[in-house]
């Protein structure tokens, strides 16, 4: 089966096709199942609708296909399940914190009660401990004391004990053994050597054991007994110092011969326990060899010098030991006592000290954990009762989850292609509504916000910082773009959104272009890594290689996609971006299927914020990087307040069942609070701060709003003409220009005021240079109506009145000086209360208000009364109703009364000043008119400044013929070497403008400065026929030339033509000169002409100053040729073939030869020729005699110098002004729900209107039941049945077509285009087209026309009754007026069998009015309904005369139209006068009339007068 993507669903398939893929999805209640789809199905459809509504009022395409259904599906079903989760997920963190937080509160109670217990038993504890530690105290300081005294004592014993046992030893081995003693010294000696003297001798600060062995060596050896004093280490270093000497003198030391001195100086030394060879070795080896030579020595001395005072000696160590001995057994008894007393003592001590450590410790840790508790409730005291809101908030959110995703995932699909008025509109006025009125109700939000639930203040305050403006309607353009399945495709003509991608993705984003050189390798590669790609300046066609990548059509299990022939590996995190920079793309369905279109168009209130920075920025610099700074650092606490939160829930999330033990987490949690809060309150005072700037920044908020709201007048000029096309970078230059200049001033007041004047001004300046003469009053107006109203100066309802100027119907004018249709305006106008009265005050004092209505410039006049005291706006509104002709000029008044003088006063553009914008990136572009070359003021600039054609850096290229090779190499060597470029008509190259686009656009950027383009083209007839390329009409600054208006200027202009030389080339000085200025007023007068409009012209011709110099050149040759003016061959040659060759129309051919023979006669040389009243030929003049005669002589400009009556310029104005508010009504924002003046809506408007109408119009005519009522069938019953038959089409598709839109208004019907056209055409008091067709020709608008209608069917009605023919025709009535007059000349033909084809009408106008015929004459027929444009018809005298001043289309009196043959009819001293159904002239010629005059037809001729059936 093959589904239809582009075909529209019913919405029964749309319902089925949702629910069956909603039956699949999980999450979704079965009970709201079924309601779902109805939406979706109501969603689809409802966008259908609104997509017309916005084709027909914003003319913007924007498509819904089954195939974007199926992904809004599809995009439901995937966020449904994302959103879920996370939900879940936000919900379980949360409570999960809550549950923690709530335990931690529970147990707080618990730990109080267990630690007082503990604090009880600790207290005890330390009083045990405490006294023990007495106790042991106590006995500790008695065996220390004693331990102390045994240590004395046996010191004591210890030295005793080793002197007596020396003696003892010496006594018993006696003499004999004073050898050994001797061996043992000389053995000591043996244990010296070099190396452990050297490290004894090494010592820095030895022990004393150590320093009293070399003390002793020095005693001992002391030369004569002369012992040293100082026996210091230092000294015993001195004496080792040479080791070998004093090992020498050790060795060789007199034992037997010690002076006694040294032995009494060495006693000490060998009384001390430590002087012991044993003990030394602990200390030094050497030492220990010192100190047994030294013992041994002695020993071996005392021996040899005395044995017997050894035994004696020994005698009283031995009792001096027994009783040393006992004394300290006695003292070790009471130690031995002390000391197991002090051991279990100490036991107890410890035991209790250990008690009560662990006590203490338990203690400190339950209130430790008491303290973290109480730190974690407290502190995260806030977030408990926000959390719980939140899990409450999420519990809701998660039952109305189905509804909410719903309508954000509608709101994504369906809504980035609209404008701000249309998202709200359908959100609120279409979806909401319908929701509520389901059977089975969708769980949604009421006030729910789409772009909450898509994103949140974290997420916009990184997009802002990414450079996304701030306004709601970029916000909800990213959140979009973020979140849509399609490839997002950004309509992006201000280039902001492109600027924020760039920077949000940075280096990760792939940009290219398609057509640039190896993009689809680019796009491969994204395709394969995964990458972000970004494919900028889209056109409305896109490159089908690229059709598999756009749809996503992915092969081989979803791992590749077709790129050509190429299968590209398909990563799933590849991301596709679209973006183009047209203003108002057509995207077809297919495309507009595969993507999801944004449009990133910049908003009024986004610009107005922009516009307010850039503004502050350059007056306050200081406040706005203030400014910048905060709202970087706010957007920047923002982000770090929700990152601090996530990591809060995240740590106590991820927290153990005991986390109240785990001191790091608490503390975490208490640093992630406290910088939390801190951040909080640098936020509120970052606020604070904020709102002082803010208040400050107000203060420009009037001048930004000003510079948004001109943007955006100029935005929307392409309305009005399709080269009307402005960049908004374009616009920011001029606006930062228009600052720079704004004069200034001594309060910040005074300094708004001038920077408002200064942007209005410059932005003034900047777009009229490139608006048409026509155009720039609608501008003006424009401009000054929308600062009235963003000044809140202007109230509406005058607004709309103005523009739309409505007319009570049926009312007849009570006064001479006010039509019928003027009284209708006034009466209307009288029903606002501002005008209250009005009506009466003008029928009391019509003496005044006659004077004023009549006045030649009424709007330089004061109303009468307390008029004149209302406002601009509102006198304005009066003058629309009294003197329509003048509005044009009272419109000029007002702009200058409201903006001021200089806004009126036209300038001459100066073309060195706009050549000073221009730039490599920004050519100037000339729009082109009829008979102007801009060239000359390029070529001039060019000569000032070197470039020049002879100088090769000025190119020409006239575009045309194979030029465009030649344009692209000139354009490329000019941007390289710094030439300017001249590319001339390029509207004939439609094929190549796209590439010369991008051309311009390449070289833009990387050109030489100098590089200059200028480029002209001239406009297409018609907006269809537009093909210039926005972004060249964008970049560019477009001046327009137009031909100058008025006779004056063209006169001039005709003349400067010619010179000197050319009128003295002629041998026939006077006659040449005399015709050559004669064809110069002519071609001024047919050129000029054309601005009466039909009366003027029939048609538009292209007459150029081609036509008048080759006139002249033909004049020449024909005057040297012939002897003789040939007057009527050069007629001939100027009307029929110079000028006539231009010519379709046959009046018009007429209207070019009268002129001629007016001009181009006899006369011109006799000098009794006026080429116009008070303007006579000249004679023969030099050139500047001919231009200064012309500025003496020739009237002030008037419809007589065309030969037209001043009515002429009443009704041309009149229709000037007409579509000049008809234009600014329709440049008004068209919005069905907005209500007018009357505080009535646009749909009850139409909806009344249309109610109105189908109850009004009638049935068909039965024709078949009217055909069987006909006994003869005569010539004009078979006109009525036509007529009949032709009604009964129109009013059957007048009921059809209402009948339809009517259903459609009630919601029962599709809205089609048709449908909304015809809305429009209801609102706007405009014929809708359908209608029209089926219709006869009318200039009215529609509640006129249905009038007239009416009136016409009620004349059918009339006629069919009998059948008879009534007394006076009703000629206007009449679908075909020409079948009845035919019908005429038949009738007369077939009663006296006269040839058709030789017959004519006669027309004699008789005196009579309608009323005043009874019956219809017996051959031929009366008729009325006629008017006369021009002139009128004299009813006394039988003859056309002047017209009367401000009776623009007087009434003729019934005419009698009979036929008789040819040549019968009179044709002396009469005006062969058109009939036209319209004053559009033209295609609605009816026939011609012969109407009698006194004066030279030829003057009706000028006058272009004709009789009219409509007015």
């Amino acid at each position: 089966m093959v589904i239809d993507w582009f075909h529209e669903w019913p919405q029964q398939a749309l319902e089925s096709v949702s629910l069956r893929f909603l039956q699949n999805t999980g999450s979704i209640e079965p009970t709201v199942m079924q309601s779902i789809s109805k939406f979706m199905a109501f969603v689809h459809t409802s966008v259908n609708q609104t997509s017309q509504s916005y084709l027909n009022n914003e003319q913007r395409y924007n498509y819904t296909t089954p195939k974007s259904f199926l992904e809004f599906i599809r995009l439901y079903q995937s966020l449904l399940c994302r959103n879920g989760k996370e939900l879940k997920s936000k919900m379980e963190r949360l409570e999960n914190g809550l549950l923690k937080l709530r335990s931690t509160s529970a147990q707080v109670d618990d730990l109080k009660a267990k630690l007082a217990t503990q604090e009880v038993k600790l207290k005890q504890k330390n009083e045990e401990s405490d006294k023990l530690i007495q106790e042991v105290g106590i006995e500790t300081d008695k065996v220390s004391r004693e331990k102390a005294l045994a240590d004395k004592e046996e010191q004591k014993v210890a030295l005793i004990m080793l002197e007596v046992e020396q003696k003892q030893k010496d006594c018993e081995e006696d003499l004999a053994k004073a050898e050994p003693a001797l061996t043992a010294a000389q053995a000591a000696l043996n244990t010296l050597n070099k190396t452990n003297l050297t490290e004894l001798k090494s010592f820095g600060s030895p022990p004393q054991a150590v320093s009293n062995v070399s003390a002793a060596v020095m005693a001992l050896m002391a030369p004569e007994g002369k012992v040293p004093k100082d026996r210091s280490w230092k000294a015993a270093k001195v004496a080792m110092a040479r080791v070998d000497a004093f090992l020498d003198s050790l060795i060789n030391f007199d034992k037997e011969n010690i002076h006694e001195n040294c032995l009494k100086a060495i006693r000490p030394y060998l009384q001390d326990p430590e002087f012991n060879p044993e003990f030394m070795a602990t200390k030094s080896y050497a030492a220990a060899g010192l100190c047994s030579w030294v013992i041994n020595i002695v020993k071996f001395y005392e021996v040899f010098c005395d044995v017997e005072p050894k035994r004696q000696a020994l005698s009283r160590a031995t009792s001096d030991l027994t009783a040393a001995q006992e004394k300290l057994a006695a003292i070790k008894a009471k130690i031995s006592h002390l000391n197991d007393n002090l051991a279990k003592l100490t036991a107890k001590f410890e035991k209790a000290t250990a008690d009560k450590l662990k006590c203490q410790q338990e203690a400190e840790v339950t209130a430790g954990t008491i303290s973290l508790a109480n730190r974690l409730v407290g502190g995260l005291a806030s977030e408990n009762m926000r959390w719980a809101e939140a899990v409450q908030s999420f519990k809701q959110q998660e039952r109305k989850l189905c509804g909410d995703i719903l309508l954000t995932t509608a709101f994504i699909s369906y809504l980035g292609f609209f404008t701000k008025k249309y998202r709200q509109s359908i959100m609120d006025r279409t979806w909401r509504p319908y929701l509520s009125k389901l059977q089975v109700p969708i769980p949604v939000t009421p006030s729910l916000d789409p772009l909450r639930l898509l994103t949140d203040d974290a997420d916009l305050a990184a997009w802002q910082n990414e450079g996304l403006p701030a306004d709601r309607m970029s916000a909800e353009n990213a959140a979009i773009l973020i979140n849509c399945e399609r490839w997002p495709l950004m309509v992006d003509p201000q280039l902001q959104g492109i600027k924020w991608v760039k920077n949000k993705y940075g280096e990760d984003l792939r940009v290219t272009q398609i057509g640039r050189k190896g993009y689809l390798q680019t796009i491969e590669r994204a395709l394969e890594a995964g990458d972000v790609v970004l494919i900028e300046n889209l056109e409305e066609s896109i490159d089908p290689i690229l059709g598999p990548l756009l749809g996503r059509e992915v092969i081989k299990r979803g791992r590749f996609i077709k790129i050509g022939d190429k299968e590209c590996e398909y990563n799933p995190k590849f991301r596709l971006i679209l973006h183009t920079k047209l203003a108002n793309p057509h995207y077809q369905p297919e495309l507009q299927a595969q993507a999801t279109l944004i449009n990133f168009t910049v908003t009024r209130d986004g610009l107005e914020d922009q516009l307010l920075a850039s503004v502050v920025s350059m007056e306050r610099p200081d406040l706005e990087h203030l400014k910048s700074e905060l709202t970087k650092q706010q957007n920047g606490f923002k982000i770090t307040l929700k990152t601090l939160e996530d990591n809060l829930l995240s740590h106590l999330s991820s927290a153990s069942r005991n986390f109240l033990e785990d001191m790091a987490l608490v503390e975490n949690l208490e640093v992630t609070k406290r910088t939390a809060a801190e951040v909080e309150k640098k936020f509120q005072e970052a606020n604070v701060t904020e709102a002082k700037i803010n208040e400050a920044r107000e203060h420009y908020r009037p001048a930004a709003a000003r510079a948004s709201l001109l943007y955006f007048i100029m935005n929307d000029l392409s309305k009005i003409h399709p080269m009307y096309q402005f960049s908004l970078k374009a616009f920011s230059t001029v606006f930062q220009k228009a600052v720079q200049k704004a004069g200034p001033a001594e309060s910040l007041r005074e300094r708004v005021t001038n920077l408002i004047d200064s942007i209005t001004f410059s932005v003034y300046q900047y777009t009229t240079r490139g608006l048409f003469e026509c155009d720039k009053l609608t501008y003006l107006a424009q401009l000054t109506f929308q600062v009235l109203l963003l000044n809140q100066e202007a109230g509406t309802a005058e607004l709309d009145f103005l523009l739309r100027a409505p007319v009570q119907t049926g009312t007849l004018s009570p006064v001479d000086f006010l039509s019928h249709q003027a009284w209708g305006t006034i009466k209307a106008l009288s029903s606002m209360e501002e005008f209250y009265n009005l009506d009466r005050d003008i029928e009391g004092s019509a003496k005044s208000w006659k004077k004023f209505v009549e006045s030649e410039c009424p709007e330089k006049e004061k109303f009468p009364q307390e008029w004149k005291n209302k406002t601009a706006l509102q006198r304005l509104c009066m003058m629309r109703a009294m003197r329509p002709d003048r509005l044009t000029y009272a419109m000029r008044h007002f702009v200058e009364e409201t903006l001021g003088s200089k806004y009126t006063v036209g300038r001459a553009l100066d073309f060195a000043a706009s050549f000073e914008e221009s730039g490599p990136a920004n050519p100037i572009f000339f729009i082109l008119s009829p008979g102007v070359d801009p060239l000359k003021d390029v070529e001039n600039q060019g000569k000032k400044l070197g470039y020049t054609f002879n100088n090769r850096n000025f190119h020409n290229v006239s575009l045309g013929q194979g030029q465009e090779v030649v344009a692209e190499a000139a354009l490329d060597l000019a941007a390289q070497k710094g030439h300017w470029v001249v590319l001339q008509n390029i509207h004939l190259v439609a094929k190549w403008l796209g590439t010369l686009e991008k051309k311009l656009e390449e070289l833009s950027e990387s050109s030489h400065p100098e590089f200059r383009v200028f480029i002209s083209a001239e406009p297409a007839p018609s907006p269809e026929g537009h093909i210039i390329p926005q972004g060249i009409l964008e970049n560019s600054i477009k001046i327009t030339n137009e031909p100058p208006t008025g006779m004056h200027a063209n006169l001039h202009k005709a003349l400067d033509n010619f010179t000197q030389d050319t009128l003295e080339m002629c041998s026939r000085e006077t006659e040449f000169k005399s015709i050559l200025f004669a064809l110069c007023y002519f071609h001024a007068v047919i050129a000029e002409r054309r601005k009466f409009g039909p009366q003027g012209w029939n048609r538009s011709y292209p007459f150029n100053t081609g036509d008048l110099t080759i006139s002249v050149n033909v004049l020449y040759n024909f005057l040297e040729a012939n002897a003789k003016v040939p007057y009527d061959d050069l007629r001939y040659l100027f009307g029929e073939i110079m000028y006539g060759g231009h010519i379709t129309d046959d009046w018009d051919r007429r209207l070019c030869r009268t002129y001629l023979e007016e001009f181009i006669k006899p006369e011109t040389l006799e000098g009794e020729l006026s080429l116009a009243p008070g303007f006579p030929l000249p004679g023969n003049m030099d050139y500047s005699g001919y231009h200064q005669y012309i500025d003496t002589k020739l009237p002030p400009e008037s419809p007589y110098l065309y030969g037209l009556h001043p009515n002429a310029e009443i009704g041309f104005l009149t229709q000037s002004s007409e579509k000049l508010f008809r234009t600014v009504l329709e440049l008004q924002p068209q919005d069905s729900h907005a209500r007018d003046g009357a505080g009535v809506t646009r749909e009850e408007k139409v909806k009344a209107l249309l109610e109105e109408i189908l109850e009004r119009v009638t049935d068909e005519f039965n024709l078949p039941e009217l055909m069987a009522k006909v006994e003869e069938r005569t010539p004009y019953t078979a006109v009525i049945f036509q007529e009949c038959e032709r009604m009964n089409v129109l009013t059957r598709e007048i009921q059809h077509s209402l009948k339809e839109l009517h259903l459609a208004l009630k919601g029962e019907l599709t809205m089609t285009g048709d449908m909304e056209n015809l809305q429009n055409n209801l609102y706007l008091d405009a014929v809708p087209e359908p209608w029209a067709r089926r219709a006869y020709p009318s200039t009215a608008g529609l509640a006129v026309w249905f009038l007239d209608l009416l009136s016409r069917i009620k004349e059918l009605e009339a006629w069919i009754g009998d059948f008879t023919m009534p007394s006076t025709v009703w000629l206007t009535g009449f679908f075909n007026p020409q079948s009845f007059l035919t019908a005429i000349m038949q009738s007369m033909a077939r009663k006296n069998k006269w040839p058709l084809d030789q017959m004519a009408l006669q027309c004699d106008v008789t005196k009579k009015n309608r009323e005043e015929f009874r019956s219809p004459p017996r051959e031929g027929a009366y008729v009325h309904g006629l008017f006369m444009e021009g002139a009128r018809w004299d009813a006394q005298a039988g003859v056309i005369t002047e017209a009367k001043l401000k009776e623009l289309t007087p009434p003729m009196p019934v005419m009698f139209i009979k036929a008789l043959p040819a040549e019968k009819q009179d044709c002396r001293s009469v005006y062969p006068c058109p009939v036209y159904k319209t004053c559009q002239r033209g295609p609605t010629y009816v026939w011609t009339f012969n109407l009698k005059t006194k004066e030279n037809p030829s003057k009706w001729v000028l006058a272009g007068v004709a009789l009219l059936l409509q007015i």
